[in-house]
């Protein structure tokens, strides 16, 4: 088989369409999003919230409710929460994130207790379904991608402004609290709606490895928010292929595809790589050492 027909031969059916579309949108999102993300040093909001989710799974699943709906309110719910107590500087966000996270999938452990039958059901949300998804679910996928995409363009400035210095984003008049708010929705929402791409487990890659890339690759913000979702969606769908070819776990793959990514710009982005470093620290050191002046002490005659 040719590489024509590796690539085209996915398409032939129609769930490995609806597969690639939502692994390709839940890349580009999760990449827009989660460049905000690794700017503010905080990927444990984004661990907090995917486990934030888990109590409402559990309360839709023993209601017989939509699962999405029922995750997206739990971590939404989670996130605005979050975001309240975090106004109290006196304690660090990641304590308060480390306190929601606990309680929320605590009380998640607690629901799913009293619904026996429960495990089997649930295995598609911790490890993702991709391939099962409905047409359904890429309209939602897509319409709320779309929406989270307007969002952060609509706010891009002002959380810049936010995460570069707190204090002078509120002296000049913007509403940090909300702001804070808004980007933990816009996580929680990209969590949800990428829960069927990688399931709960692994989300967090989704939403931070290709902007941890970025980070790697360039120091324009501009291009950072460019080059995260090319690569958030470009990993998805690879990892996907592989998945098909290969007959393996479509989430697992596509978190090692974007981990590939991330060891290959740790180790050759052009500025910030490991090899980059080396050569400038090599070049620097050459550059400083002194020039010994000869002698005739030690000089053979």
């Amino acid at each position: 088989m040719n590489v024509v027909d590796l690539i085209v031969e996915p398409w032939d059916h129609a769930f490995m369409q609806r597969a690639l579309l939502v692994a390709a949108m839940s890349g580009i999102v999760c990449g827009v999003v989660g460049s905000h993300v690794v700017l503010r040093g905080m990927a444990f909001i984004g661990d907090a919230v995917s486990h934030a989710v888990f109590p409402g799974i559990a309360v839709a699943f023993v209601l017989k409710a939509d699962l999405v709906i029922g995750g997206a309110a739990a971590g939404i719910g989670t996130a605005l929460a979050i975001a309240a107590v975090a106004q109290n500087r006196r304690l660090k966000e990641d304590t308060v994130i480390g306190v929601f996270f606990a309680a929320a999938f605590g009380l998640g452990i607690v629901i799913l207790s009293s619904a026996p039958g429960y495990s089997g059901s649930l295995e598609s949300f911790l490890f993702g379904q991709i391939l099962g998804i409905s047409d359904r679910d890429v309209l939602t996928v897509a319409g709320t991608g779309t929406t989270l995409l307007a969002a952060a363009a609509v706010l891009h400035g002002r959380l810049v402004t936010v995460t570069l210095d707190r204090e002078t984003a509120r002296a000049n008049g913007l509403p940090v609290a909300v702001l804070d708010v808004a980007l933990y929705a816009m996580v929680a929402l990209a969590i949800v709606i990428s829960l069927q791409a990688v399931g709960n487990i692994l989300v967090l890659a989704l939403l931070v490895t290709p902007a941890a890339c970025a980070r790697l690759l360039t120091d324009r913000l501009l291009t950072m928010m460019l080059t995260a979702p090319a690569i958030g969606s470009l990993g998805a769908v690879t990892g996907l292929y592989l998945s098909y070819h290969l007959d393996l776990a479509a989430g697992g793959l596509i978190v090692l595809v974007l981990t590939g990514v991330f060891v290959v710009c740790w180790l050759l982005a052009p500025r910030h790589g490991v090899l980059a470093r080396a050569r400038l620290r090599h070049r620097d050191s050459t550059r400083s050492d002194p020039i010994k002046p000869v002698t005739g002490e030690g000089v053979p005659r």
